[in-house]
């Protein structure tokens, strides 16, 4: 699903509880593990697990692996993300890594450079990859039964029509 500015408004999510908070021009260097819900607006360099929400701020940078029940990015993440609900990458976001996720949201102008794994409790053997390049060209593979494949491009002020 492509949207366009959709983090200018908060949604639903971000007005969740936040139990950790790093704020902006914090650094914290080493592995982060919280129960609930972290927003992240400074910089953390190590690997991040959040059982609930974790919320990238636009100033956020995470350099390190994220496993997280839901993840929304408006900042920079460099680092492989599993997400057991739904990865978010908003407007403002840049992703570097590979993603792992049962629903993902990537709105208009948002990065993305790396793989791509789609997963659902009911189809095991499903999953759509993607790689981009400089050019903003991402190759989308359907690696299920049916062994579809397609092109599309994204970031590049054009609507790709691929829907995740």
């Amino acid at each position: 699903m492509m949207s366009k500015n959709r983090n200018k408004n908060a949604s639903a999510d971000t007005r969740a509880k936040v139990g950790t908070l790093i704020g902006k021009g914090a650094v914290f260097d080493g592995n982060l593990t919280a129960p609930e819900t972290i927003r992240l607006d400074g910089t953390l360099n190590g690997n991040c697990e959040c059982k609930e929400l974790l919320i990238v701020g636009v100033d956020g940078y995470i350099n390190g692996d994220i496993d997280a029940q839901n993840v929304m990015i408006a900042g920079r993440v460099d680092g492989d993300i599993v997400a057991h609900g739904k990865l978010e990458l908003l407007s403002t976001g840049k992703l570097t890594g590979n993603i792992t996720a049962r629903s993902l949201v990537v709105d208009e102008d948002a990065c993305f450079d790396g793989r791509c794994t789609m997963t659902s409790p009911d189809t095991a053997g499903t999953s759509v990859s993607t790689k981009s390049d400089k050019n903003s060209k991402s190759t989308l593979t359907d690696t299920s039964d049916k062994e579809t494949q397609n092109t599309t491009t994204a970031g590049s002020g054009q609507k790709s029509g691929y829907h995740y």
